[in-house]
């Protein structure tokens, strides 16, 4: 295979990093050099030649070719392995209904969420163990920082390019959770989306940062989710009152409170879908009362039907934390879910929500 891309040549490692420097080619951390042979591991990796159309970013028209993919995804360090889990979550960032323009250029900040399913996530080290939500493993740190490094120079997602944050979040440098499934008696995330356990997949969502709850003082399941249901009342109340997918990412301690139970994901999205919702008057109390009028009786659910919530069971084994992941404004974007290694050309499977192209 000839690649397209133009060749630079640099007399040191160092030299290589402050050409991308000063390129604007990085997110200020160094890369490791996408040398043609590394590239070409990652393309033969999923049988994808250089000039592979992944697909066209919708509002300005821009052609993702897999090349473009693969020097992106080598210089953020990851493996030939991890480079189906970067094409597929691109696959399904470029879905409509994901708004990726507008998602990244928001002055919201958000980041995207890349969430690992299915027998691929033991093939690459993919955790979902301690530290989850903290770049765990080298697998879930180099994917995250994939897509970000794609974003800024495939799409100019730079600060103040096109990426026009007033925050953003720490999640910008790398977003991605294996779901925890080694012990996991529940359903996980791809198949409460409609793909079957042993296929693998990945979830993308435009989302805010983490808010970590914790209650380690009951073992009552609506006690342990109402405190989630709390945190994702102050969000409608402090940043946005749009319906929209949100996340829980629900730990080994108290998800085996849950287990033990026998509330299922189906159980807990239907409590926190009637608990998470709060009157417009509330915003009287967090100094926007201006924008409360006529309507303060008028009631704001977090999410417009139990469907919307994302339930992950990741986090390590001890400790009665959690975390609800917002998003990025309500419906404008909706969370997608791509199985991996699927033909590009084919049909979706009726039941699948969101996905394949």
């Amino acid at each position: 295979m000839q690649l397209a891309s133009r060749i630079y040549e640099a007399d040191s490692i160092a030299s290589v990093q402050e050409l991308y420097h000063a390129n604007g080619w990085t997110d200020g951390l160094p890369i490791v050099p996408p040398t043609e042979d590394a590239v070409l591991a990652c393309l033969e990796r999923v049988m994808m030649t250089p000039d592979q159309l992944i697909g066209i970013e919708p509002v300005r028209g821009l052609p993702i070719v897999a090349e473009k993919l693969a020097i992106n995804a080598v210089m953020a360090g990851c493996l030939p392995m991890h480079f189906p889990v970067v094409v597929t979550a691109w696959m399904a960032m470029m879905r409509e209904e994901f708004l990726m323009h507008g998602a990244t250029a928001s002055t919201g900040g958000c980041a995207v969420l890349v969430v690992i399913n299915g027998p691929i996530r033991q093939e690459i080290g993919a955790t979902g163990s301690f530290n989850a939500l903290g770049n765990s493993d080298r697998a879930t740190a180099v994917i995250g920082r994939a897509i970000r490094l794609c974003l800024i120079n495939l799409m100019d997602v730079r600060p103040g390019a096109i990426d026009r944050s007033t925050l953003g979040h720490p999640g910008k440098f790398s977003y991605c959770v294996a779901e925890d499934e080694d012990d996991l008696a529940w359903t996980t995330l791809a198949e409460q989306r409609g793909l079957p356990r042993e296929a693998s997949a990945v979830t993308v969502m435009a989302a805010g940062a983490p808010r970590q709850i914790m209650n380690e003082w009951t073992t009552k399941p609506e006690e342990i989710l109402e405190t989630f249901a709390a945190e994702m009342r102050a969000n409608l109340r402090h940043y946005s009152i749009h319906p929209g997918n949100y996340a829980l990412i629900i730990p080994r301690q108290l998800r085996e409170h849950l287990q033990t139970a026998n509330w299922s994901k189906s159980d807990i999205a239907a409590f926190i879908h009637e608990r998470a919702r709060i009157h417009r008057r509330e915003w009287a109390d967090v100094g926007k009362g201006n924008v409360v009028r006529d309507r303060g009786d008028s009631v704001y659910p977090a999410m417009q039907s139990a469907d919307q919530l994302l339930v992950i069971a990741a986090g390590g084994p001890a400790g009665g934390f959690g975390a609800v992941i917002p998003p990025w404004l309500g419906d404008k974007s909706h969370a997608v879910t791509l199985p991996i290694g699927a033909c590009v050309d084919c049909e979706p499977p009726p039941s699948v929500k969101g996905s394949v192209p």
